[in-house]
């Protein structure tokens, strides 16, 4: 007798865990308006992927910027076209998803560079990103004219002896100065700053007398934490 169509069958390869370097997945939407969040569907029926080149190596850091995502990986730096449209009934349910255009074309920023394994000195600030690379001996601004390698604007051979050698490099920026932190962890521990408004194009102005775990600014005070506490920069009540 017939049993009807066989609901299983096996796989001609073995189903196991895929570790995707260089690729994206992406979930449904979050529309708080609307009451919708599909932040746990990943429909596999839908375009829900996107791969980078794997020759740029792993992707390291994603950050977006307006209708952009930067991805930096471990040899390039990308731009990936981000955009969702949406269509809403009355009710809030969903009449239409152009999921296609969630992520778009991929555009390589110029320049040979990454972010190497250190997304930890990412910092993105305004329209202006910085971080480093470490296997090029490379401290880099992405920026509206595209990538800029800062080091050569007077340290370039000091990042080039100091760089290889750290094995952690924390990025911060600090907000009222409008300058990137940069600390080096290595057998000497450095904090050297770059400051925009250094001359033209910027340049670095000081090495600093903290070794932070990490940094951020936050209504226009720096703070910086170590060993679990937190201080403030900020003149008037410094601690």
């Amino acid at each position: 007798n017939d049993k009807g169509p066989k609901v299983s069958t096996v796989l001609d390869q073995p189903y196991k865990e895929e570790h995707r370097k260089s690729g994206l997945i992406y979930s449904g939407i979050y529309n708080s308006t609307s009451g919708v969040n599909d932040l746990n569907q990943f429909l596999i029926a839908e375009k829900i992927t996107k791969d980078v080149n794997p020759e740029y190596g792993s992707i390291q850091k994603l950050h977006a910027r307006d209708t952009d995502l930067t991805v930096c990986c471990e040899d390039k730096v990308l731009r990936i076209l981000a955009n969702k449209d949406a269509l809403y009934n009355a009710d809030g349910d969903i009449n239409l998803t152009a999921s296609s255009n969630v992520l778009g074309q991929t555009i390589p920023y110029v320049g040979e560079y990454g972010i190497s394994k250190n997304p930890e000195s990412f910092v993105g600030y305004a329209y202006r990103s910085y971080f480093t690379d470490k296997a090029r001996g490379a401290i880099l601004r992405l920026s509206r004219d595209g990538l800029t390698d800062i080091a050569v604007k007077g340290m370039n051979d000091w990042f080039q002896n100091n760089l290889a050698s750290s094995t952690v490099l924390i990025g911060s920026y600090e907000e009222d100065k409008d300058s990137y932190n940069l600390t080096l962890n290595s057998t000497t521990d450095y904090t050297v700053s770059f400051n925009e408004a250094a001359g033209e194009g910027g340049g670095w102005t000081s090495f600093k007398s903290f070794i932070p775990e990490s940094g951020c600014s936050l209504n226009n005070v720096y703070y910086t934490f170590k060993n679990g506490l937190i201080y403030s920069h900020d003149y008037s009540t410094r601690n």
